[in-house]
């Protein structure tokens, strides 16, 4: 762990753990060719041509567009290779879709709407809420993606897929998960808790300063609720105490304060290998987008976003039969481990995404991993990122209470989350049962946090 010393202060918990990275590298000359190319890209023109962009300034058109079309918004996604803003459209004025092309987009007609897949998530609450299940809608492909891990066999198994058949047509795809949908709280050495029968270990995601003005460190909700007191040292003294823990329900995010009000945090994250990414505000995801993890057990690994407000059914720690639904959050194909759990999500240049919720899968065969927001996160505790000396204070577009959505939390699955693409896609027909397979749309340019949003001066290991 990388700590900032000042006399008579304690140090803060360095952010996202200290693994070493073997295979990770800055490579700063492409990164910032990279991040050029989006702002010296193709601007909107009178003829409606696409307009060029990194995936970081996605979210704002995606705002805009959310506006002007109304109720024929169908969802948004990022297409990295081209890095232009894909928008779905269900019916409309024609004026009002030329003017979206205008606005930079481009624009393309789909078959279900917003209202549509808000409503099929709902169903899928009511009828398949089984332990191992997740959905979230893919709006690359104009359905939801329903996810049924290793543990869905049987006569579960039979239940989810007459759900998802009963959807009807083209409106959602069902597939197979190798591994187990599991919260990542074990394990790593990052942060540490004693709790009887033996310790509790996570990983630290994002420091922030409390509403009151008190340093504090934002985590995974089910870290908060498995232990109260914290420490960055396995078997040292705790030196910060939970304030706020929400798991399972609407989110998955604790709020844990230091100990000592005068601890330095600075706002970034430890990448593991001697070096670190200043962390400068709080940004919404896009689906298509390239981001990266950082965890203290396996270190830094990229991806991609591939769903918004998703919906994970992990089965309950407390009671076997049971389930905790955890909603709101961002879908991606990172890979994470146990001890991962409260690590961050975020972009090269300095934006912070999310926390690592739980998933499926690990780092040597893959798997999906799902994310807690950090916009929803701020927004309920009142935090700000950043803190003490040197810390990102404040002042940023997507800080507490801020931004341009409003569903960057709550949800069943669908519907008006946070950032764009979380409400439709491509309006795909046929068969809605895949068994197996990844049924995602087609892929886009390359998968190893390549230049497409200002993220390669990272090397992930997938």
């Amino acid at each position: 762990m990388s700590h900032k010393r000042t006399p008579r202060r304690k140090a803060a918990m360095a952010v996202g753990g200290a693994a070493a990275l073997g295979a990770a590298a800055f490579l700063l000359p492409h990164a910032n060719a990279s991040q050029d190319a989006g702002d010296g890209g193709r601007a909107p023109g009178a003829d409606g041509t696409a307009r060029t962009l990194r995936a970081t300034d996605a979210p704002d058109l995606d705002a805009r567009l959310r506006r002007l079309l109304g109720d024929t918004f169908a969802g948004s996604y990022y297409d990295s290779g081209r890095q232009q803003l894909v928008v779905n459209v269900v019916g409309g004025d024609d004026n009002v879709i030329v003017q979206a092309k205008k606005a930079g987009a481009v624009v393309r007609r789909v078959a279900n709407s917003a209202a549509e897949l808000r409503a099929a998530t709902r169903t899928l609450k009511a009828e398949a809420a089984i332990p191992g299940t997740s959905w979230a809608v893919d709006p690359r492909t104009d359905k939801i993606l329903v996810t049924a891990d290793s543990t869905v066999t049987g006569a579960q198994w039979d239940r989810l897929r007459s759900a998802v058949r009963g959807l009807g047509p083209g409106m959602a795809t069902l597939k197979k998960s190798a591994g187990t949908f599991k919260t990542f709280a074990s394990g790593g050495d990052a942060i540490f808790s004693r709790v009887q029968g033996g310790s509790v270990r996570c990983s630290l995601g994002f420091n922030v300063t409390a509403a009151d003005g008190s340093p504090a460190f934002l985590t995974a909700g089910h870290c908060g609720v498995a232990a109260e007191k914290w420490s960055d040292t396995e078997t040292g003294e705790p030196t910060a105490t939970v304030d706020r823990a929400t798991f399972p329900g609407e989110g998955d995010f604790s709020l844990v304060k230091y100990d000592d009000p005068g601890t330095r945090a600075p706002s970034e994250v430890d990448t593991g290998d001697g070096r670190t990414v200043p962390i400068s505000r709080a940004a919404e995801a896009t689906v298509g987008q390239a981001v990266f993890r950082m965890g203290s057990t396996t270190g830094l690994h990229d991806g991609r976003v591939t769903g918004l407000d998703a919906t994970v059914n992990f089965q309950s720690e407390t009671d076997p039969g049971g389930v905790d639904t955890v909603t709101g959050l961002i879908q991606t194909d990172v890979c994470a481990e146990p001890g991962d759990s409260g690590g961050p999500l975020f972009t090269q240049d300095g934006g912070a995404l999310g926390l690592t919720s739980g998933g499926s899968g690990d780092c040597t065969g893959g798997g999906e991993t799902f994310f807690q927001p950090v916009t929803t996160a701020l927004r309920a505790t009142g935090a700000t990122l950043g803190g003490g000396a040197g810390g990102a204070s404040g002042g940023t577009d997507d800080q507490a209470g801020a931004g341009d959505e409003s569903g960057a939390g709550a949800g069943s699955g669908a519907g008006a989350g946070s950032g764009s693409g979380d409400e439709a896609g491509s309006g795909a027909g046929g068969d809605p049962v895949e068994e197996g397979g990844d049924s995602s749309a087609p892929s886009d340019a390359s998968r190893s946090g390549a230049a497409d949003d200002g993220s390669s001066a990272l090397t992930g290991t997938r």
